[in-house]
């Protein structure tokens, strides 16, 4: 158990609650504690249902003693100052644990305002390891989950998890990936995570490089031999069965195709577990679980613009894959019958997902898989806590930290219960759960003309003051690039013979690489429009042969992700028709922003864009 103290009068502190739990036990009365300098993270729970990780128990008392679980149980002393809460009608449960995020940004906060208290990175940035060590080693007051992180994952050159244009190291084809492993090890990853992923499951006719069966087996093996878990990103079942016979400890996505009686019974043999990730398969499937939980009254108060558009995104514009879903849910049906854990994670960070709330649809969809209600509870909070090695959470226990969920009502019976969050303690401290602006309270974007013709770029136009294009409503264009997030894409912007050229390059340095041209409908730039009446995106676009997008970013806030259409700038000139619809997610009564850009690969790239319409 690691034990980390912050003031001198800690260790009195802990020690008197070591004694409470003995006497607590053995059915006797411990003396009364003496309260430390910080009365804010000490305090009392009575008459409370508890969810202590593996069972329940019913009007129970918790006492809470500088940042950490003093004593459970139906009676002891503790200190009549110490402020008393009335838990009557609710359940006490351990913050909850997402087993498979990507964290970056406002994630951390985001996730401990819905009562997730832990999240577990499964791809980041691994100069960040020390920082987040340190950080969830310490009592202090903080309005952020703790976080755990794979830092650069084992991915082939050009495989998953590269193409975000940031530069990650790679095991070559002949490479070694002992020593592979060995420096993932030295820079701090708490866990090792590969990535077997051809993309097959995903396209037909696309591949992208994977490493080997022999790679993994290998860097499983050094994993181990750095004391470190090895967990397994797959999609489809071969490779899952290759990584479990290879002797993973876990695979962290579960794949949206049927599984076999074999696959279960060597996930059972080797004690491997099973992160789903259900919340992005749903995604995938295009199931709408993220809009239900966005249009969840106990949930939407608490969430941020960006929060919502996200869980109303998707991937793309494609059909909806319902056995996508459902043969997911089959095979942790299964895996879950045959004594296989399964741990619960979201993949936040995805569209149609978003950190913390996405836990509550998470622990829904374990349940329509066949666990218990108590059983997704524990799949959140016990159960991640052994498989990864989190020794001081994931229960409610003496000597663990105050790591705390109280909710209204008992969702040992009703998994939707977690939803109506009454408070949040991290680290003994009650989170101050600010709540963001509401889309229903936010006004909607001004207004624009009634004419549909954005730009056609006839005639000579002088920059702004403020450097931009003038178009025929609205701020107008201006270049975008990764620049603006520590990227080192450029782009450049003209007139020519009443066009828009947009060329440039697009260069490795920031994880979603862009570079092109931005266009705001509003007057001022990044101002919302109110575009609900609009239908329709049209334009005419030649160019090189690349792949370009059209990025349209909306909402309360500005997104962090925006919603993405592609198009093709060929030879000759094309119109390009695309339904506002389309653009997954977009909040269309407070569109900010359109980009037309390029993305990876890298190099260089021009286009030409004309007759803009927004009919």
């Amino acid at each position: 158990m690691n034990i980390c103290l912050r003031r001198p009068s800690a260790g009195l502190a802990f020690a008197i609650a070591i004694a409470i739990a003995s006497s607590v036990s053995s059915g006797s009365h411990a003396a009364t504690p003496v309260r430390d300098t910080d009365p804010d993270n000490d305090f009392v729970i009575r008459n409370v249902r508890v969810f202590d990780g593996m069972r329940v128990l019913s009007n129970t008392n918790v006492l809470v003693i500088d940042g950490r679980i003093a004593a459970v149980g139906a009676k002891f002393d503790a200190p009549k100052d110490f402020p008393a809460i009335d838990g009557s009608g609710k359940t006490l449960l351990p913050g909850l644990i997402d087993a498979h995020t990507h964290s970056w940004g406002d994630a951390q906060r985001d996730a401990l305002r819905f009562g997730v208290t832990a999240e577990l990175d499964m791809l980041g940035d691994w100069n960040r390891l020390p920082a987040i060590k340190s950080k969830r080693e310490s009592l202090a007051r903080t309005d952020e989950a703790d976080l755990w992180s794979a830092g650069a994952a084992v991915t082939a050159p050009d495989g998953h998890g590269t193409q975000y244009g940031m530069k990650v190291p790679t095991l070559a084809a002949d490479g070694d990936a002992a020593a592979f492993v060995a420096a993932r090890a030295g820079e701090g990853s708490d866990y090792i995570k590969l990535i077997v992923e051809d993309f097959s499951a995903h396209s037909e006719t696309r591949r992208i490089p994977t490493i080997t069966a022999e790679q993994a087996k290998v860097a499983i093996a050094a994993a181990h031999k750095a004391d470190r878990l090895a967990v397994v990103h797959v999609s489809r079942l071969r490779d899952g069965k290759t990584a479990i016979d290879g002797g993973a400890d876990g695979l962290v996505h579960m794949f949206g195709e049927p599984g076999d009686a074999a696959f279960v019974r060597a996930a059972k043999k080797h004690k491997a577990f099973v992160i789903p990730t259900l919340s992005v398969l749903a995604t995938i499937a295009r199931a709408e679980e993220g809009r239900k939980l966005a249009e969840d009254a106990r949930l939407a108060p608490w969430l941020a613009g960006t929060q919502a558009d996200s869980l109303k995104a998707s991937y793309g514009s494609g059909e909806a894959k319902p056995a996508v879903l459902a043969d997911a849910i089959a095979n942790v049906r299964a895996l879950h019958a045959a004594g296989v854990d399964i741990l619960a994670g979201t993949d936040a960070g995805n569209p149609g997902t978003t950190h913390g709330a996405s836990m509550h649809g998470e622990l829904e969809l374990l349940v329509r898989a066949g666990l218990t209600p108590s059983e997704a509870l524990a799949a959140a909070t016990s159960v991640p806590a052994r498989r990864f090695r989190l020794t001081d959470r994931g229960r409610i226990a003496p000597g663990l930290r105050a790591d705390l969920l109280m909710v209204d009502g008992d969702p040992t019976r009703d998994i939707h219960a977690t939803r109506a969050i009454v408070t949040v303690w991290k680290n003994g401290y009650a989170v101050a759960r600010a709540k963001p602006q509401s889309l229903a309270e936010a006004p909607v974007g001004e207004a624009i003309p009634a004419g549909s013709l954005v730009d056609d770029f006839e005639g000579d136009a002088a920059t702004s003051a403020m450097g931009m294009l003038p178009a025929k409503f609205g701020a107008g264009w201006m270049q975008t690039t990764d620049q603006l997030a520590g990227g080192a894409s450029v782009a450049t912007l003209k007139r020519e013979k009443g066009a828009l050229a947009v060329s440039g390059e697009i260069k490795t340095g920031f994880a979603f690489p862009w570079s092109g041209a931005m266009y705001f409908p509003a007057a001022q730039p990044m101002q919302p429009a109110d575009l609900s009446a609009r239908r329709e995106l049209v334009f005419r676009a030649r160019g090189d042969g690349r792949n370009y997008s059209v990025m349209l970013f909306s909402g309360v806030q500005m997104q962090s992700m925006p919603s993405v259409q592609p198009f093709v700038a060929g030879p000759e000139w094309t119109e390009v028709r695309i339904p506002l619809s389309g653009f997954n997610g977009a909040d269309l009564a407070r569109v900010r922003g359109f980009a037309f850009t390029a993305g990876l690969p890298v190099g260089t790239f021009a286009f030409q864009i004309d007759d803009i319409e927004l009919k």
